[in-house]
């Protein structure tokens, strides 16, 4: 618990040596807001506790600045200092240790929230369980031989995929007649003329007719060199 004072002295002057370092009235009066005192009481007391010889003090120019009693303070001899230097250092090690010990604390606590609780196993057992099952289902019924999709399906599909891409051969074919007819006395270089219209080539997007055309059964598929 914070000490009490009866005084804005008393309270300046506890502040002014906890700090021990140059203070001016600005500085105090920051620090001290949470006791509800003023600047110019702030000031006062200073003032109070110079005159006083409590607190020593500088002038500036215009301003003052204060500083605690150096002779209130107990000042180590160089056997002193060696031995607050040694017991720095000590600490500094224990410091280390500890901050090594908190880090690998964490370390295994993020490795425990990464883990699945007992519940979260359970229910992914289950799931992966009910997918295992149906695999299984899948499977069987393929070893059984059942036909999945309908032949009269399957040829409807085939279809429209034959007929898509005969569409696809067309356009190419009605393209290529048009653009070298558009391009045979033009002065433009061609490749600069097709990027400013905005056109795409088949290989330019990675597609290859002949490649879709492959995917149909062998007794469908068309013979090259016809388009």
């Amino acid at each position: 618990m914070a000490p009490k004072f009866d005084s804005a002295e008393a309270i300046v002057l506890n502040f002014v040596n906890e700090q021990n370092r140059p203070l001016n009235s600005q500085n105090v009066a920051d620090c001290l807001q949470k006791f509800n005192l003023k600047k110019t009481a702030v000031q006062k007391a200073l003032d109070a506790l110079a005159d006083s010889g409590k607190v020593s003090f500088k002038e500036y120019g215009k301003q003052k600045i204060y500083l605690a009693r150096q002779d209130q303070f107990k000042i180590p001899n160089s056997e002193g200092l060696t031995q607050m230097k040694e017991s720095n250092a000590t600490l500094q090690k224990n410091l280390h240790k500890q901050k090594k010990a908190i880090s690998q604390v964490e370390e295994e606590i993020q490795t425990l929230q990464s883990n699945l609780t007992l519940e979260q196993m359970r229910e992914k057992e289950a799931r992966l369980r009910k997918e295992v099952k149906e695999l299984e289902d899948k499977l069987e019924i393929l070893r059984g031989g059942v036909t999945l999709v309908k032949p009269e399906d399957r040829k409807a599909i085939e279809h429209i995929y034959s007929e898509k891409l005969s569409q696809w051969r067309r356009r190419k074919r009605m393209f290529k007649d048009l653009w070298d007819t558009i391009n045979e006395n033009s002065p433009k270089d061609l490749k600069e003329f097709k990027e400013e219209l905005g056109i795409e080539y088949d290989e330019d997007v990675g597609v290859n007719l002949q490649s879709f055309t492959n995917m149909l059964p062998q007794t469908r598929k068309r013979p090259r060199g016809r388009l």
